[in-house]
């Protein structure tokens, strides 16, 4: 079988050294940079001070009161899920195209700032939100989340250009940690300006609670262009196209062709389809529990916003423990063998969140989704990383397939929870136990890969009849045979 590797340009990014302390080092701190987006714009503090922006707007004491958004009247808390979902969307649509056109050109280093700096930007411009602006601040928020899904993908694609494979588990690990370690400290930084005024009855820094909120907002997105500014120096430099080809001319004409190259290709192999399908089934319900998680506590359970922010921050911690521990378990029994673990403590974690009721048990299951969280989502990248052609020019185009599944995933996930919701009368513990179908298609599809050889033999047979000395590539699927 002919690989991407071999039909695609040769723009370079397959000389980039492997497992150079600084240059991983480096890739690590991107996930340190942009991971305050997921945990104080998506989790914790911006959802409550949306809620409270819908209050203002209204007039009213409920957050899920309908608010007129360009003519329409669509209910407060629906419509920042429905923002979230147009994003995800948008990105899906063009990702692959983008990312064809990042291996084409040689620039991916260039896409990542791009979409870095319209993330961080935005992030930055909900400073300004307030009622007097809420249409406008709807759609700062829709570019900050276009911002962060867009970077992730030429982010992740770097994994299997910066490692070895049998790195990939741990610095994929090393780069969740890390997200999970800087995002708490900013949460805790913003928390503290936030709650100044009510500990010390006085304004902290002459901001009043609401200041102080939306000056979070600013924080963040200096925290992440700041930060991000580690990992643009020490990953290479761009190679780009040798200047004055013939092929330089036509950039979105070559990007559609190359993206239709790898589309080619993964077509030939089951393996990275037997994968995606069960990453697309498994992770739709692991974001929608990540999601929904905030609104769970606060509308079924009654927590305050204090518990559910202690909860964010137990979630946090665990899935830097978690990451660690799956990989490690990786190591022992093989990429598909622990995933199948991870997924299946997940089936158990709808069938609890059924049953859970605030005090102790609620946080027993956060610590629990906490641990698996980390897991299936630094195992998942790594394991694609494994599966992709080796050294293949076109990892971008391969890692927005990756993307485009979550994306997708995360919006059917979403609409599935939200309509089993509604049809129970507004009770979300039969969504959560509904949730468990996705888990398990996940694990009868991560099933159909246990002992294989994930990345498939790209080696064509020779002339004659007789085959071509197989890859050395490990079987990441099992464990590897003791020496």
């Amino acid at each position: 079988m002919t690989t991407a590797s071999a039909t695609a340009p040769d723009t370079g990014f397959e000389n980039i050294p492997k497992d150079d302390k600084r240059i991983t080092r480096g890739w690590t701190f991107y996930d340190w940079a942009n991971s305050v987006y997921p945990l104080v714009i998506t989790s914790s503090i911006f959802p409550i001070y949306w809620s409270s922006m819908v209050k203002e707007v209204t007039g009213t004491d409920s957050g899920k009161t309908p608010v007129e958004f360009l003519g329409l009247h669509v209910p407060g808390t629906s419509l920042q899920n429905y923002s979230v979902s147009a994003a995800f969307l948008i990105i899906a649509l063009i990702s692959p195209l983008l990312t064809s056109l990042a291996d084409f050109s040689g620039r991916k280093k260039l896409f990542l700032q791009f979409f870095c700096y319209l993330g961080a930007a935005s992030c930055a411009g909900l400073y300004f939100f307030e009622p007097s602006t809420f249409t406008l601040s709807v759609f700062v928020f829709i570019m900050a989340t276009i911002g962060f899904s867009g970077s992730i993908v030429f982010y992740n694609s770097y994994l299997p250009d910066i490692s070895s494979e049998e790195k990939f588990d741990s610095l994929s690990a090393r780069g969740f940690s890390m997200g999970y370690i800087g995002s708490v400290v900013l949460l805790i930084m913003c928390l503290m300006l936030i709650q100044g005024p009510t500990l010390s009855g006085t304004p902290m820094f002459g901001l009043s609670t609401g200041q102080a909120t939306r000056f979070s907002f600013l924080l963040t997105g200096v925290w992440w262009a700041g930060f991000a500014q580690i990992p643009f120096f020490t990953l290479p430099a761009d190679p780009g196209r040798p200047a004055g080809a013939a092929s330089d001319s036509g950039w979105l004409l070559n990007g559609f062709r190359e993206l239709g190259k790898v589309w080619e290709e993964t077509k030939k192999q089951p393996n990275l389809k037997r994968f995606l399908l069960a990453y697309f089934t498994y992770n739709m319900g692991v974001q929608t529990v990540m999601y929904v998680a905030t609104l769970f506590g606060s509308e079924e359970l009654k927590l305050d916003s204090t518990s559910l922010i202690i909860t964010i921050l137990l979630l946090q911690v665990v899935g830097i423990l978690g990451a660690y521990l799956f990989a490690k378990l990786s190591e022992r029994i093989g990429n598909t063998r622990a995933l199948s673990w991870a997924v299946f403590i997940w089936m158990l974690i709808c069938v609890a969140g059924y049953f859970v009721q605030a005090g102790w048990s609620f946080y027993a299951l956060a610590a629990v989704i906490g641990l698996t969280m980390g897991a299936v989502q630094s195992l998942s990248r790594s394991t694609y990383s494994k599966i992709i052609p080796e050294n293949t020019p076109n990892s971008a185009a391969y890692f927005s397939f990756f993307d485009v599944t979550e994306k997708v995933g995360i919006v059917i996930g979403l609409i599935v929870f939200g309509g089993i919701s509604q049809l129970m009368g507004g009770n979300m513990r039969y969504s959560i136990l509904a949730l468990i179908v996705f888990f398990i298609l996940g694990l009868l599809f991560l099933l159909q890969l246990r002992g294989r050889k994930l990345r498939e033999d790209s080696t064509p047979a020779t002339e004659g009849g007789a085959l071509a000395p197989p890859l050395a590539t490990p079987n990441v699927g099992m464990p590897a045979t003791p020496k």
